[in-house]
């Protein structure tokens, strides 16, 4: 595989994550031309300027260091088209919108260099639809490159071709992320939202519905569905503050226009206390006041039934935090039988989510690594739903998931696939992780970055070698061991 040398780059809007985007690319000392529309009013650079000013504010930071803005030069696409020749990736993170993004394209394609590979940033939108803008020459070198708000802190990358995209391209941009920008990749098929947004927003969404089943109060869902759960300690709700209760709706709204044969189909309407909050302009962190609202020192929470804020702090009662703590298969297990309503709210939690992510594995992703790793590296699991699934039993969990799709309890109809029930331990060993397309066990990437690496991530079940339990050891104690390969 030839070496895939980004001397500049380009990134196209100036918007919340473009802008982040071409500052974690200065951090890695890549010079960005950071392109937006020329401003009506004023230098014609100064929605770029005022961008760029707006990153040495942002909390957490997007630049390592404030100095390295100097490394984004501001462009704007009526004076600046040319410049495009001079960049060897160009990324497109423009607003979600299909029109202006191909209107954008068909501008900018005769502009770029014969060499540079061409990536947009949308969160869900069909990367196929956008190729069909680029001219043929280009499209080879055109995919999906899906980063994570904040770009600098989040670990996950998606990368989608197309039909068209060169294998070579995508290995090249593969490496590249990885070894000069830090990050974890992951392939996903070109289907709505991907595979972290799609299984991970349709997990927020069952747990938003199964707390209104269970009545529980969104502090208490956020403290079960954090840490203890071995999740974001966002939880839930706060996680959807931090996110943006706009950006939320619009992946969601993506899933609702899309989405439609989907047997969870139902799961995917917008909730009413969602839609309310963002008609008041409520939006989470950004705007001040979302689930939460931050009043002094005293975080309130949003109470449904006052349509007022209240005071917060509520916990997972002792009880279930102890159910919590044991070996998966006897946690899960104790939380399906118990009768508490926190219990039985986890497990039906938990439930929801191995069966969407069971039900969708073969189109949305090559194999169940990579739905782990998705959910792992994008939503902060300490575990993707088929490693807790296969730990705490395979055939046992199906089971119970089955007996409870049978007895109307799921949130769909739709029955497990065949390939659950074929007398499998799991879906990961070590020679691979389960694709249904392919009807086989796939092994990790064999690309030259990986195989650098001693200890590459591994997923539960696949036996990979520990490296804090690995090599000779020479000293330790309580805080350090020093050993060798």
């Amino acid at each position: 595989m030839n070496r895939f040398p980004v001397r500049k780059a380009a990134v196209l809007g100036a918007g919340v994550m473009g802008a982040q985007i071409a500052a974690h690319l200065v951090n890695c000392k890549v010079p960005v031309l950071l392109f937006d529309l020329p401003a009506k009013e004023g230098p014609k650079n100064g929605i770029v300027t005022r961008a760029v000013d707006q990153l040495k504010k942002l909390k957490p930071a997007p630049l390592g260091a404030a100095e390295d803005a100097a490394l984004i030069e501001a462009a704007n696409y009526e004076e600046h088209l040319a410049r495009l020749g001079e960049c060897d990736l160009v990324i497109e993170a423009i607003a979600e919108r299909m029109d202006w993004k191909l209107d954008l394209y068909a501008k900018v394609a005769p502009a770029l260099a014969a060499h540079a590979t061409v990536a947009s940033n949308t969160s869900g939108l069909s990367i196929t639809r956008l190729a069909e803008a680029l001219p043929e020459a280009v499209r080879p070198r055109f995919c999906g490159i899906h980063f994570f708000n904040p770009p600098r802190y989040m670990a996950l990358v998606e990368l989608i071709a197309t039909p068209a995209t060169g294998p070579e391209v995508l290995d090249r941009l593969e490496s590249f992320v990885t070894s000069t920008l830090g990050k974890s990749v992951v392939r996903a098929k070109d289907t709505p939202n991907f595979i972290a947004n799609r299984v991970g927003i349709a997990g927020m969404l069952a747990t938003m519905t199964e707390a209104e089943r269970f009545g529980l109060a969104y502090d208490v869902v956020d403290d079960l569905t954090g840490k203890k759960l071995g999740r974001a300690s966002s939880g839930t709700f706060r996680t959807a503050d931090v996110v943006g209760l706009d950006t939320m709706a619009h992946v969601i709204k993506t899933m609702q226009d899309t989405l439609q044969s989907d047997p969870f189909y139902p799961l995917f309407a917008t909730p009413p206390v969602l839609a309310g909050l963002i008609e008041k302009g409520a939006l989470g962190h950004k705007s001040g006041a979302g689930f939460y609202r931050k009043v002094g020192k005293d975080i309130l929470r949003l109470d449904p039934a006052k349509a007022d804020y209240v005071p917060g702090g509520g916990k997972a009662e002792p009880i279930v935090e102890r159910m919590l703590k044991k070996p998966a298969p006897e946690r899960l297990k104790l939380l399906r039988e118990s009768s508490h309503p926190q219990a039985q709210f986890l497990w039906a939690v938990l439930r929801d989510g191995f069966h969407y992510a069971a039900v969708h594995l073969e189109a949305i992703a090559d194999n169940a690594r990579d739905v782990d790793f998705a959910l792992r590296w994008g939503f902060g699991m300490k575990q993707g739903p088929f490693e807790l699934w296969q730990a705490a039993g395979w055939q046992q969990v199906a089971q119970w998931i089955k007996e409870d799709i049978d007895a109307g309890k799921a949130l769909a109809a739709a029955a497990l696939p065949d390939w659950v029930f074929d007398g499998r331990d799991g879906v990961h060993r070590p020679e691979g992780s389960w694709s249904p397309a392919k009807k086989a066990y796939v092994p990790r990437s064999s690309l030259p970055v990986y195989r650098r690496q001693h200890f590459p991530e591994s997923v539960g079940g696949a036996g990979a070698a520990a490296a804090l339990d690995s090599g000779t050891e020479v000293w330790k104690n309580d805080h350090v061991r020093l050993w060798t390969l």
